[in-house]
């Protein structure tokens, strides 16, 4: 039986109601009443239960209660507020007398999570035909083609705070008949400098209007968001509910800059890890020194920063879920930015992280926010994808000078809200400056009730600027931020636990790293961060149409290319056994450690290559030995 409590009615008399959050957990998605059509497209996706956010919200939700949910990454949050939006359009769709509108509007705070929330909608909504209509304006697309798009009244729309105001003002977007609003990740939306925005989207907004707030974290600030849209939610706070199935292993490694390097090469040359990767680094520069370091001994990696055209951001991200990649070097650009070359804003920044332990807004919020102003006032479309190589080229690593500051992505944003699949490890390799960016990185992995691992590098301050060619100034507070994520993991029942590698084990190793380090200079790093971006706008822009008519070849496209920018050392690749540690591949890594040749086959490489080269552009391939040299003799000579 439902509890129940007392509340003063409009007569100012006690009466008994039932407490909004008793509902009881549904054991199926049949239990929740929902349309025949939405129950085949989630057994199409292979949902089998409800998980705890869906079991609660969904049935509030389609109560026509206002919901304000925190939830853990991998939750299952977007289905929580996708089904009962689609059920609520299916049902006003079978009214006869039912008028064409635009009935949902869903914000986001990145491209890379608009594409994944309406790819989610397009799912469970497949077997609906053309009852349910979406739109994501996060597209880069002419605007007349937008514009066409929104006039034909789209029943859902998915987009940013910034794209929905922009078409807004324009009188493209209407939000006359709007029956639901959705905010997913609320707290980033704010962080990324959206106020304006969204007090223009409240302005257009119809009175009674649904509304959705979706986070893995509420904090103080959301009380903004509530004062807009909402009227009085039911708040639904799951942590304690997944605290046990939160199966994340979290550990950290002390030591210097350089090291990281050295660490991250016995990693992932020895398979210490196994599974799929995702490295976080600092900063944009860093993911192509990195890449361009593993290059060094074969290793092959993709890059996700804000430079890269969001077409190739979500690519990349769809190609790693199915497999085709390993290990992602992903750039957290906006904790750099809210406190590159500021000491003062790094010391707001970490003592706001402290009272964010008690409830306040965290640190990160403004250190986000500061960069999105800065990057708002030149939003004419809120596009920054039209990058110019040569702004990139003047872009490079160390302590900030007057440099021109390349145009970036605004809305970009990996560490937050991306479902990457089957994640193993999510590797810190620059520590973040905040506990709370610590917990949204962590969440890429151990997703859906899957286990995980988290480890993070961490430079002591005695061993700070010791390495200056791989040093950067965030890490000069790592100690002062693991004490704040120590505390801050324990208060979720969660301990960050010391991993002790055995440094003097990998000595052997320390030679190869500085060959391959002094390989990667800075013109290296600036010229491989041209010549990416150069090749990412070409496979992004001028092959789009023919990818649009033949979406098969995308698996052909790849983005674990080598960029060749720095010089690459072919005996790097392969580790010798005098090399190892006592014990071999075995004492290291376990028994089934094997050694995997790259692109090793029967035939002799060499002479193979020497016979190619030697008849290139002749136009003629040699027939054998005995071949007639005068009869492929050109005596034109080549035009």
């Amino acid at each position: 039986m439902p509890s129940t409590k007392r509340k003063l009615n409009k007569d100012d008399v006690p009466e008994e109601v039932a407490s909004p959050t008793s509902v009881a957990k549904p054991s199926n998605f049949q239990d929740l009443g929902l349309d025949a059509r939405i129950l085949q497209g989630i057994a199409r996706e292979k949902f089998s239960t409800p998980t705890p956010v869906q079991g609660k919200a969904i049935p509030l939700a389609l109560e026509g209660k206002d919901v304000l949910a925190r939830s853990k990454t991998g939750s299952g949050k977007t289905a929580a507020y996708v089904l009962p939006i689609l059920q609520s359009v299916l049902k006003r769709k079978a009214d006869p007398n039912h008028t064409k509108c635009t009935s949902a509007l869903i914000l986001v705070p990145t491209r890379e999570l608009a594409g994944q929330v309406t790819k989610a909608v397009e799912a469970f909504a497949a077997f609906c035909g053309q009852d349910i209509r979406t739109e994501n304006l996060t597209r880069k697309e002419d605007d007349k083609v937008q514009r066409a798009r929104l006039a034909d009244l789209p029943d859902i729309v998915i987009t940013t705070p910034g794209r929905a105001s922009v078409n807004i003002n324009t009188s493209a977007l209407s939000l006359e008949r709007l029956v639901h609003l959705v905010i997913d990740e609320a707290d980033l939306v704010l962080s990324y400098g959206y106020d304006e925005d969204l007090e223009n989207i409240a302005k257009a907004m119809p009175k009674g209007v649904q509304t959705f707030l979706m986070s893995a974290t509420l904090r103080a600030e959301l009380e903004t968001l509530k004062g807009l849209f909402c009227r009085d939610p039911v708040v639904l706070e799951l942590d304690e509910e997944e605290k046990d199935a939160d199966e994340v292993s979290q550990y950290v490694v002390r030591c210097g800059e350089d090291e990281k390097f050295l660490l991250i090469y016995a990693i992932f040359m020895l398979k210490l890890i196994k599974g799929k990767c995702i490295v976080f680094v600092a900063d944009i520069d860093r993911c192509y020194r990195l890449k361009l370091f593993l290059e060094q001994f074969g290793l092959k990696s993709c890059v996700l920063n804000s430079e890269l055209p969001v077409n190739s951001r979500i690519h990349v991200v769809e190609e790693f879920n199915r497999n085709i990649y390993d290990i992602i070097i992903a750039s957290d650009e906006h904790e750099v930015l809210g406190n590159e070359g500021n000491r003062k804003r790094k010391t707001e920044s970490q003592a706001q992280d402290t009272t964010a332990e008690t409830g306040e807004p965290d640190g990160d919020s403004k250190s986000l926010a500061a960069p999105a102003k800065e990057q708002a006032s030149g939003k004419a479309t809120h596009d920054g994808e039209g990058e110019d190589a040569e702004q990139v080229a003047g872009e490079v690593s160390g302590p900030p000078k007057k440099k021109r500051k390349g145009r970036k992505d605004k809305e970009y944003g990996i560490a937050r809200g991306i479902d990457f699949k089957n994640v193993a490890c999510v590797l810190n390799f620059d520590l973040p400056t905040t506990s709370k960016s610590y917990t949204h990185r962590i969440g890429r992995t151990a997703r859906a009730g899957q286990t995980g691992m988290a480890l993070s590098f961490v430079v002591p301050a005695a061993l700070y600027r010791k390495h200056k060619p791989t040093s950067i100034p965030s890490a000069e507070h790592d100690e002062d931020v693991l004490a704040k994520i120590a505390k801050h993991q324990e208060k979720k029942g969660a301990t960050v636990q010391p991993y002790h590698f055995d440094m003097k084990r990998l000595d052997g190793f320390r030679y190869r790293m500085g060959d391959a380090l002094r390989a990667v200079t800075r013109i290296a790093v600036r010229e491989a961060r041209t010549r990416e971006l150069r090749q990412e706008l070409l496979k992004s822009e001028k092959l789009k149409r023919h990818f649009e008519e033949n979406p098969a070849d995308l698996h052909h496209l790849r983005h674990d290319g080598e960029l060749r920018a720095a010089r690459v050392q072919p005996h790097l690749k392969h580790v010798p056994e005098y090399l190892l540690p006592s014990g071999g591949k075995r004492g290291v890594a376990g028994a089934d450690l094997g050694f995997v040749g790259f692109g090793k086959t029967d035939e002799n490489r060499i002479r193979k290559a020497r016979t190619n080269n030697r008849f290139k552009g002749k136009g003629k391939k040699p027939v054998g030995r005995k071949a007639d040299p005068l009869k492929t003799f050109n005596a034109k000579g080549r035009r």
